[in-house]
């Protein structure tokens, strides 16, 4: 009995060593203030969601921080010299999240889905040069264009999935360095390291990242004071003045543009005179002040400055805020008495709904009896960016690395041409942008292209609104991207 005593306490003394030498898992929290929309990374279409699932997901290159296109499963690529061969060569040590080592047949496998080259509906209809796609060995991946195509190379960041895997809508897999966990709707997101990631320079210090679905600022507030969250993420202009003696805030111009987006195909709205009078009529400065506190810059295309080469800034000031010129083009247009319009709004985006109110009063002064509808964001995706089913609408894009990515959106063949944008010039010149070869030229056609949806008043391009974050002050590293990406993997507690 007295040996089994003694046995007994020598094993309850290592089970304490034990314990007391066991690695505390290290955890950051932080808020989005979506649901995500897919977990498959080929069916969503929210930028929240792409922010977050970048960090599980890879292609076969990665933006960097300065927007420059950078290897990701892919270890190098070469083009030919008549831009119509792009060769990329594997990385040979890539795993996916469920233990597959990828090859060229993932990649083979994933952009014949892309393209639809294997007879189904392509995942993706930016993908319309590309003439075939082919593996010659386990780390060489081949695609053939038919045409120049000077957007292709940004659109090589689509996310690479394995051959075989099904399941990507309930248990996403990818080669990122955070692997998924588990998704409660409602609540949170949670993400764990990839110890098997193939970049050891870039492994993550953070074990754990819980990403929050929350819908209104003062609770983001709320729980970054109370230590719920770690991060807060895009927060308000006031909120950071309050923030900034407890936390590390930062901003960032985000290459997004907030628009108050306008159905072409609506009614009065298809008369351009009444488009040009609410584009006057709309006091941006407003918006910037009441709902982003002066963080942000004031835009008049689809474009922001943060997206220096191409931005047109021959387009500052080409709206001036002008009351009387509005009226005068209302009457011209044969609405002096105005007309009813429904601004449809996703409910869960606070900055949307408060300058849609904004708007509301503003146009008010033109005679236009605006009214807010409010949706859930889902219902916004389907009814609104889908089925072009509404009057006007209050939305942001995210950033994109490729010009053509941003401005295919009013392209009237494309079905996401959700405000009907409709003009034979402007599709012209984006089909020959995406063929030069010459970057001057490139950049020049692009810049038309927004002084064509200016001119046109395509809709009212209102601001680039900073990304503002306070994080805890011992969390360091977060890192700004010209595009939706919330960056994981540079996050360390020092």
């Amino acid at each position: 009995m007295k040996k089994f005593i003694i046995l007994l306490l020598a094993s309850l003394a290592l089970a304490g060593c034990s314990d007391k030498t066991k690695k505390t898992q290290s955890i950051v929290r932080i808020n989005i203030s979506s649901e995500p929309d897919s977990l498959d990374p080929w069916q969503s279409a929210a930028s929240d969601t792409e922010s977050i699932f970048f960090n599980v997901f890879e292609g076969l290159l990665k933006p960097s921080a300065s927007g420059a296109l950078v290897p990701g499963i892919a270890e190098n690529y070469s083009v030919s010299e008549d831009k119509l061969s792009y060769t990329f060569k594997i990385k040979n040590n890539v795993v996916f999240h469920n233990g597959q080592k990828l090859t060229s047949k993932d990649v083979l496998y994933s952009y014949n889905r892309f393209t639809g080259l294997d007879g189904n509906k392509p995942v993706s209809n930016k993908f319309t040069s590309v003439k075939s796609v082919s593996a010659p060995d386990d780390y060489t991946f081949v695609v053939k264009l038919s045409k120049p195509d000077a957007a292709f190379a940004a659109l090589n960041t689509m996310a690479i999935l394995p051959e075989g895997y099904d399941n990507q809508a309930e248990k996403p897999v990818g080669t990122g360095p955070y692997k998924f966990v588990s998704y409660t709707p409602g609540q949170k997101v949670v993400f764990e390291k990839n110890t098997d990631y193939y970049n050891a320079e870039k492994m993550p210090s953070i074990d754990v990242v819980e990403v929050y679905i929350m819908l209104n600022s003062a609770s983001v507030i709320s729980a970054l004071r109370s230590n719920q969250l770690d991060i807060a993420y895009f927060i308000n202009g006031q909120d950071a003045k309050t923030l900034e003696r407890d936390y590390n805030v930062t901003s960032c111009a985000q290459n997004m543009v907030q628009l108050f987006g306008l159905n072409n195909s609506y009614g009065p709205l298809e008369n351009l005179k009444v488009r040009q009078a609410i584009n006057y009529a709309v006091n941006k400065n407003d918006i910037i002040d009441g709902v982003w506190s002066g963080y942000a810059t004031e835009l008049y295309t689809n474009f922001s400055p943060a997206f220096k080469e191409f931005y047109n800034d021959s387009l500052s000031d080409y709206y001036t805020f002008n009351l009387d010129k509005a009226k005068l083009l209302m009457k011209q247009a044969g609405y002096e008495n105005g007309f009813d319009l429904v601004i449809t709004v996703p409910s869960n985006y606070e900055p949307h709904v408060q300058a849609a109110e904004i708007l509301v009063s503003q146009l008010e002064k033109i005679n236009i009896r605006a009214k807010l509808e409010l949706v859930e964001w889902g219902t916004w995706l389907d009814k609104v960016y889908t089925k072009a089913q509404f009057q006007s609408t209050v939305i942001a894009f995210n950033g994109k690395l490729e010009p053509n990515d941003i401005l295919t959106r009013y392209v009237s063949t494309n079905k996401r041409d959700f405000i009907k944008f409709n003009n034979k010039e402007f599709d012209s010149l984006m089909t020959s942008a995406r063929s030069e070869k010459n970057i001057s030229r490139r950049v020049q056609m692009y810049k038309d292209c927004q002084k064509l949806l200016t001119e046109n008043a395509a809709s009212v391009f209102i601001c680039d609104p900073n990304l503002i974050v306070a994080t805890k002050k011992n969390l360091h590293g977060y890192t700004f991207y010209p595009i939706t990406f919330i960056d994981f993997s540079t996050w360390r507690y020092e």
